[in-house]
């Protein structure tokens, strides 16, 4: 079996990044899997995912509700499920197939995505990720015993994780990308050619703007003085694969 686990809460997503990303996963994916989404409001989900409480944390605002909330996930139990899982933020797009990255170095805890606007830092950049149920708990422990320390001393959680991950691997470089570094041509170019999908690529990740809707119409949210340089044109190519 298996097993792919999202995360929604609060109003930045709603429903319909889940099911893209349910249906994407089923397109890419052979055998037997297990599709969680952990939320605070399943109105909407597809009949077939799996949807569980979305674990909070404990800490000041906003922070609590940012990405540092994704740390739940390392605590020693999660209700209903153990073993290895899949974790992809619900701005990726799925663009190969996803079979490997069950299979993928089988003995780590902790496999995730590297961070391309930090290159050579190996940091991880935690849109695609596998993690070993309550392998880490330390993790929790320490963000939840000092939660604004923590945020000092490492800045995201992401970096967080990666840092305090012994045995931390990286998937192999062409598998998962971001949109804005692989994809997106270098300026001046971008105003006249499009994004492209480099071969090979598995996984897409869109953290921040734009999401992949926007991508897709050519449309890179920003202010003003940034428009000069965070211009793309359309990348048609999203549609191919960010659908139901």
């Amino acid at each position: 079996m298996k097993n792919i686990v999202c995360m929604k809460w609060g109003t930045l997503y709603d429903a319909g990044f889940v099911n893209k990303l349910y249906a994407m996963v089923s397109r890419s994916i052979s055998g037997d899997f297990r599709f969680v989404c952990m939320t605070d409001d399943p109105s909407g989900l597809h009949p077939a995912i799996e949807y569980r409480d979305c674990p909070a944390i404990e800490g000041p605002l906003p922070w609590r509700e940012t990405g540092w909330r994704k740390i739940a996930l390392w605590a020693g139990t999660l209700p209903g499920m153990e073993g290895d899982w899949l974790f992809l933020d619900l701005d990726v797009v799925i663009t190969g197939s996803l079979d490997a990255f069950f299979d993928y170095l089988p003995d780590r805890s902790f496999v995730v995505m590297r961070n391309w606007t930090q290159p050579g830092q190996n940091i991880g950049n935690t849109s695609v990720y596998r993690f070993r149920v309550g392998s880490h708990p330390e993790l929790l422990e320490e963000l939840q015993h000092d939660f604004m320390g923590v945020i000092q001393r490492y800045g995201n959680e992401q970096t967080f994780v990666t840092r305090n991950i012994p045995d931390t691997a990286f998937w192999p470089d062409d598998w998962c990308l971001l949109f804005k570094v692989q994809c997106v041509p270098a300026m001046p170019m971008r105003w006249w050619q499009a994004p492209r999908l480099p071969e090979g690529a598995r996984v897409v990740a869109f953290p921040g703007s734009p999401n992949p809707d926007d991508a897709a119409d050519g449309i890179w949210p920003a202010k003003s003085y940034k428009k000069l340089y965070k211009h793309i044109r359309p990348a048609t190519w999203i549609n191919d694969y960010w659908h139901e």
